[in-house]
């Protein structure tokens, strides 16, 4: 695009001087060249001498029409000018487009067509590749099977330099969470899945299940997992799927940290423990990280035992009290109390019971025959 310019020399005293040339877009006073999607595709030619400016814009995109206009900046007071109406430029494009034409469980047949907003020839003729490949395929319209196909594109016959944008199936997703470090129980984390495909793919979300009936969690390239619990823990996978095909990534680990949960605490044997044998105290707990434990008795500063479970051996009378066991990670702890009584074996309560029987007889005998002399 050209454009030449006149300006006075002077004005009022003043010698005139261009201070810049540029070209904008629309009505937008800034030059469109400093954007960003103009990058290095953009070159303004200018001589002030000879006061003409030429623009050029190379590897043209659709995007790129608008009406393109000169406008330069002088010292002078108000000496800024744009030319009107300026130069509409028309971008155009071969399009493809995909429509099913029919699908049920075993195939999709996809019709395929090339068209241009071009104005073309009569009895145009258009040229096909498939996967890369050109196949014996002349009119605009294609139908394929799906499942045969990685990738399409068309062309005007005589403008194969010029082809449509390549259609093709999702390629393998790609997932990541946000945050990527630690999650923990309460906060959120965002998945997120992503896939080149064209047309643009549509995701679903789901989590790996013991069973094979799977429900979407989720449509979207994005699924948030808000307040977070324990059980959202597991293996999700999304699928990227587009007219052409389907694809599902890789399982990600979403691993929630929690501290650990009220333990549960056991007597064996149970019931009450007899003086002399021997009982194991045993600790459990549910919490990521695992857990560590410890046992203590109660008033006591020292552990009676560190791991899930205490050993007492021989066991004395002073054994018997309460216990409690400590469960332990990076995200917290909690503590759960039990009772243990220490009694007196059946067998030596039963002897001991005796000899008190007959000393008490004795000492009835005793008092009785005293009584009757006393009589006499």
């Amino acid at each position: 695009m050209k454009c030449e310019y006149r300006y006075p020399n002077s004005k009022d005293g003043t010698i005139t001087k261009v201070l810049e040339q540029f070209w904008i877009t629309g009505n937008d006073h800034v030059s469109f060249a400093t954007k960003k999607e103009y990058e290095g595709r953009v070159t303004n030619s200018c001589s002030r001498q000879k006061k003409r400016c030429t623009l050029r814009i190379t590897d043209l995109k659709e995007s790129d029409s608008a009406v393109y206009k000169f406008r330069f900046i002088t010292n002078l007071l108000l000496g800024s000018y744009t030319g009107e109406p300026g130069i509409q430029l028309s971008v155009t494009d071969l399009h493809l487009t995909v429509s099913v034409q029919r699908k049920d469980s075993l195939n999709s047949i996809l019709t395929l067509k090339c068209s241009s907003s071009c104005v073309l020839p009569p009895k145009s003729t258009y040229v096909w590749y498939e996967n890369g490949q050109k196949i014996n395929h002349d009119k605009s319209t294609y139908s394929i099977n799906s499942d045969s196909l990685d990738s399409i594109s068309c062309a005007v016959k005589g403008h194969e330099d010029f082809p449509a944008p390549l259609i093709y199936a999702p390629v393998s997703p790609s997932l990541s969470a946000d945050p990527s470090a630690d999650i923990f129980e309460g906060s959120s984390v965002t998945l997120r899945c992503s896939s080149e495909a064209n047309p643009p793919a549509n995701y679903t979300w789901y989590k790996k299940t013991k069973t094979s009936t799977l429900q979407p969690l989720s449509r979207g390239s994005e699924f948030p997992l808000n307040n977070i619990q324990s059980s959202d823990s597991g293996e999700y996978y999304c699928e990227a799927e587009n007219q052409l095909g389907k694809r599902r990534s890789t399982n990600l680990n979403v691993d929630v940290k929690y501290p650990p949960r009220l333990p549960s605490v056991s007597v064996n044997p149970p019931g009450e423990i007899v003086v002399g044998g021997s009982v194991n105290l045993t600790c459990s707990s549910d919490a990521n990280p695992a857990a560590t434990y410890a046992w203590y008795k109660e008033n006591t500063a020292s552990p009676a035992a560190d791991g899930p479970m205490l050993t007492i051996v021989n066991i004395r009378h002073e054994d018997g009290g309460n216990y409690y066991c400590e469960a332990r990670n990076s995200r917290g702890q909690h503590n759960s109390t039990l009772q243990l009584i220490v009694v007196t074996s059946s067998a030596t309560s039963a002897i001991a019971g005796s000899i008190t029987f007959l000393l008490l007889v004795g000492l009835f005998v005793v008092a009785f025959f005293i009584f009757r002399k006393k009589m006499a």
